[in-house]
């Protein structure tokens, strides 16, 4: 199987890179062989590589300034994937997506399903939303996978910063009534590996028989705030600079910015269970796995 890796120099695209060599010869391509946000170079590329998947992990992520850049992030996430998914079908190939848990507005008591109706509060949850649309929409063999507060070992996330920061300043403030699962990258890319191990080689029957949306995120969850705890405490018992001694909670109010997050982004994951055999790990217990890698990475320089 020749997969089509987009977004490979980002950190889910990293990880993915090495997982799904177990499973096809893997394509990997950036944004210098190919920017999504050049539409028009698409299916040029695509009909000159010929895939028998695509994956795409490239995305617009930049979710404050995509509230100045619509349509920069309109473009990356919702036109680029339409068009991907326009070829699958047109040529019969699959295509796996990864989404956000920033499709939610956060109001709901508990984790959301994939049965919940999105209401995104932002550019960049909105143009997610528009690419999901995009797919079901193509009748392409295709697998949504949603995610939550991602994050890897080395790159620009919120691990890495806490992190840099952790080793800076005595003094911290973070929010603590955004509640979510923070979920690794590795992770996620050994879920999809998993779920290709499981389609026989054959992953356009097996997404048109049992494709579509799935949320895909670590179990449990937590304020950012107690993410951040689980940070250091961590970096102390590696044994990873970290001068921080006072970590303020704070509410959303105290630290605004130019996008909305929503307060509640837990998700559920019973549906990727329950068809794929995939038990996501708790969140704590994932940190800690990552840790054992940051010293190796050098995130925390």
């Amino acid at each position: 199987m020749r997969i089509l890796l987009l977004g490979k120099n980002g950190q889910l695209g990293r990880a993915l890179a090495l997982r799904l060599a177990s499973v096809g010869e893997v394509m990997a391509l950036g944004r210098g062989r190919l920017d999504l946000g050049r539409t028009g170079s698409i299916t040029p590329m695509l009909d000159d590589l010929r895939p028998d998947l695509i994956v795409n992990a490239a995305a617009y992520t930049a979710v404050d300034q995509a509230e100045e850049d619509r349509d920069g992030a309109f473009a990356v996430n919702a036109e680029a994937p339409e068009i991907l998914a326009t070829w699958a079908a047109d040529n019969d190939r699959a295509l796996i997506h990864y989404s956000t848990d920033y499709v939610f507005d956060g109001t709901k008591d508990g984790p959301y399903s994939e049965e919940d109706p999105p209401a995104p509060l932002n550019v960049y949850g909105e143009s997610k939303l528009a690419g999901e649309e995009a797919l079901r929409a193509s009748g392409a063999a295709h697998l949504i996978l949603r995610t939550s507060w991602l994050y890897a070992a080395e790159g620009r996330n919120f691990l890495t910063t806490m992190l840099r920061l952790g080793a800076e300043r005595q003094e911290l403030r973070v929010v603590n009534d955004q509640i979510g699962a923070p979920t690794p990258a590795t992770w996620l890319a050994e879920a999809t590996a998993a779920i290709l191990a499981g389609t026989g080689g054959d992953p356009v029957r097996t997404f048109h028989e049992k494709g579509g949306l799935y949320h895909a995120s670590c179990n449990g969850a937590v304020s950012w705030h107690g993410f951040a705890e689980a940070i250091f405490e961590d970096a102390r018992r590696h044994g990873l600079p970290c001068t921080v001694r006072n970590l303020e909670p704070i509410p959303t109010s105290n630290y605004p910015l130019p996008a909305k997050r929503p307060a509640n982004s837990r998700l559920s994951t019973a549906r990727l269970r329950a068809t794929w055999n995939i038990e996501p790990p708790d969140w704590r217990d994932a940190l800690d796995a990552v840790m054992e890698t940051v010293g190796d990475t050098g995130a925390s320089r």
